[in-house]
């Protein structure tokens, strides 16, 4: 189709508002949906077809666009490139970690993009001999070879060591394939299953599990038992729509746990992992809004419950008698604290907990029966467990980071109650002195306290001149951590503030956090993000012509939402593979994701979630009117939030908005999923392009 191309060699003579006139507008073609007897028209509804060869010829007009207008931050686009990559240490070592007679870790070396995972055999005392010879089990780069994406997923070792289950996806789609290796033979069987999601091998080396997901849904619904003959025998499918099924292993290795989840009820089933030809067994039956999960120590189930306590407790339950509702309380619920999680070893155990945003380690000795917590040496840090494989083992792994601080790992003697420095990240030329975050809350409209987290350098001037950067998400509970980017540094050392919202939806505060920015209270997600960025205002942190604004997937629908709320507030957006079109997403069953998520959004098959949701939709709501700035970027291959949605959004906006403000659509075209390029220097290309561009509206252009 012509009617998308332009000349970019004349568009480079012309003035800026010249350029802008001649964007590529998209074709309107009668489409109309009706709901609740409701007419409603969508003349860019036919986008959604790729097959179509108009639709890639639009997408490629509007890349070409963005290209044109953008071309005079190239330079900036390789300066940052070039600040960023050398900051990374690009051959590099993680941590191994030891699974029984060998220690595993990856390693990446300068000039590839892909991490190679290896192993080493254990020294005397099972210590990690840095001498030993090392084992190459997959070379990602050798396997990226002719290919333009390359995931891999489930990288599993079976208990002898011997053999290696792993997934792969070449397209971006996240459809893995399954393949064996024979560590021994390093022979590679054919894929034995395809759309995979999770893998859980038995104790028998011999046999192993694994779920696989709708071809068209991607809705996780099955589970199958496999050996090594390659023939998977079906042991449960899930029929309920709005459920999804998993695996794991307990912490001792003695149970394979099937999870069958929905956003609000959890259901485990058991199975002894040295029987591997038993049938799965319901610990507790599925009841509305329970949600539990469970682990082994001992001969008893430990489950984290939410039953009684909105935060979730945890109790034990005897194997022998999993069904009874005689539960012995294990950590009892207090206010003001989410139980994260449990990690059991033979005569420890760590409890993660949540307050006021920030993970604590609550750790018991099971000889003394005393707890005691490990404390960090900030007061606003992000820290994580859950990667110590060996149950017998004394240390506790956990990874600490901050906004200043790189990702460091540490092993922490539970008998002893130290620590050991084993890595922190080695950011090249970064001096954390120089660098400052801090805490602060801003007061929503309803008088709730918004928790914020910002980084700058230090000697900032308060005087509302400062450029800000504000990041949000806030959904399905998934809290935003107070974490460390190498890449920030450049926007850091070019005066911007960094800010993180950490606003209802997601559980920074507690499950209640969460519940208040869900269904029909998913507004407070919106007017808490403007109510943030409106307190930075006022605290003259910045003035609203330097406040850049980004999210990404559900943080898009809130980029979404809060530019139609508030379009004055922003100076620019970058709206990452956003989730904009919610009303002829959610109206799809046949949609990856749509169904299962009715609990967190609503079914706008009910006429009240309808209304609701239609209120806020950010593609329903555009109106004619000044936006700012807006960079949209996506990928063709989004298995989570469909290409067209952005493409339907930036088409609709194209007709309305009245500003010279510039409106760009980046589409990854060739292979790239929801989290963009799979190789490391590609997604480095794509970040500084971004942050270029967000600096370009800053006003900042070296």
């Amino acid at each position: 189709m012509t009617l998308f191309r332009f000349p970019l060699i004349a568009l480079a003579l012309v003035t800026a508002a010249q350029i802008r006139a001649a964007a590529p507008v998209a074709p309107t073609v009668p489409h109309v949906n009706v709901r609740f007897g409701e007419t409603i028209p969508d003349p860019y509804a036919w986008l959604r077809n790729k097959a179509n060869p108009g639709v890639i010829s639009y997408l490629e007009a509007e890349n070409a666009y963005t290209e044109t207008l953008t071309a005079g931050l190239k330079p900036l686009r390789e300066t940052l490139y070039k600040e960023m990559l050398g900051r990374i240490k690009q051959t590099d070592l993680s941590v191994p970690v030891r699974r029984g007679r060998f220690y595993y870790y990856t390693r990446t070396e300068e000039g590839k993009q892909y991490q190679v995972h290896c192993r080493k055999a254990a020294g005397p005392g099972m210590a990690f001999d840095a001498a030993a010879s090392e084992e190459v089990l997959l070379d990602l780069n050798e396997m990226a070879k002719g290919l333009a994406f390359l995931g891999v997923a489930d990288v599993s070792v079976s208990d002898d060591g011997n053999l290696l289950i792993y997934c792969t996806d070449t397209t971006g789609y996240r459809q893995y394939d399954l393949h064996i290796k024979d560590l021994r033979t390093g022979k590679v069987l054919a894929p034995t299953a395809q759309r995979v999601t999770s893998v859980e091998w038995a104790a028998d080396n011999r046999t192993f599990f694994f779920t696989t997901e709708d071809p068209v849904t991607k809705r996780s619904d099955t589970v199958w038992r496999m050996g090594l003959d390659g023939k998977a025998t079906r042991l449960y499918e899930e029929k309920d729509e709005l459920y999804r099924v998993g695996l794991y292993r307990t912490k001792d290795g003695k149970f394979v746990i099937m999870s069958v989840d929905s956003t609000d009820t959890w259901e485990c089933s058991y199975l002894d992992a040295a029987d591997p030809g038993a049938a799965f067994r319901v610990l507790l039956p599925r009841e509305k809004g329970h949600k539990y999960a469970v682990d082994h120590r001992e001969g008893l189930f430990y489950l984290r419950t939410n039953k009684g306590a909105l935060d979730f407790r945890i109790v034990t339950v005897p194997v022998k008698d999993p069904g009874t509702r005689d539960w012995k309380t294990f950590v009892a619920p207090r206010d003001g604290v989410h139980v994260e999680g449990l990690e059991l070893f033979k005569g420890f155990a760590v409890v993660s907990e949540k307050r006021e945003g920030l993970v604590v380690f609550r750790v018991l000795d099971f000889a003394t029966g005393k707890w005691h917590e490990i404390t960090q040496p900030e007061t606003v840090y992000y820290a994580s467990g859950g990667s110590t494989p060996e149950y017998d083992s004394v240390q506790f792994r956990f990874h600490y980071q901050s906004q200043v601080t790189p990702a460091t790992t540490y092993d922490y003697n539970m008998a002893r109650r130290e620590r050991t420095l084993l890595k922190r990240q080695e950011v090249l030329g970064y001096d954390p002195s120089l660098y400052q975050s801090e805490r602060v809350w801003a007061t929503a409209r309803d008088g709730v306290k918004v928790p914020m987290s910002l980084v700058y350098r230090k000697g900032l001037q308060r005087d509302g001149k400062a450029p800000l950067y504000s990041y949000g998400y806030g959904s399905y509970g998934y809290g935003q951590p107070a974490s460390f980017d190498s890449n920030r540094v450049s926007l850091l050392d070019r005066g911007v503030v960094f800010a993180v919202a950490h606003i209802r939806g997601g559980d920074e505060l507690g499950e209640a956090w969460h519940r208040d920015g869900m269904l029909m209270k998913k507004k407070n997600t919106f007017t808490d993000f403007i109510d943030c960025a409106q307190s930075l205002v006022a605290g003259k942190w910045t003035a609203s012509d330097r406040l850049v604004i980004e999210g990404g997937s559900a943080g898009g629908l809130l980029m979404g939402a809060v530019t139609n709320l508030a379009p004055g507030l922003f100076k620019a957006v970058h709206s990452a593979v956003p989730f904009v079109d919610v009303m002829n997403t959610m109206l799809d069953p046949t949609l990856p994701l749509t169904v299962g998520e009715y609990l967190e959004w609503g079914n706008p098959n009910e006429k009240a979630a309808y209304d609701y949701m239609r209120s806020y939709s950010p593609y329903d709501n555009l109106r004619k009117g000044a936006y700012p700035a807006i960079l949209v970027t996506s990928s063709l291959n989004d298995s989570q939030v469909g290409f067209w949605e952005p493409a339907k959004y930036v088409a609709k906006l194209r007709t309305l908005k009245t500003d010279g403000n510039e409106l760009l659509l980046r589409m990854k075209l060739e292979p790239g999923g929801h989290g963009g390029a799979s190789g490391r220097y590609d997604r480095l290309r794509d970040k500084a392009f971004e942050y270029a561009w967000m600096l370009g509206q800053m006003g900042i252009t070296k």
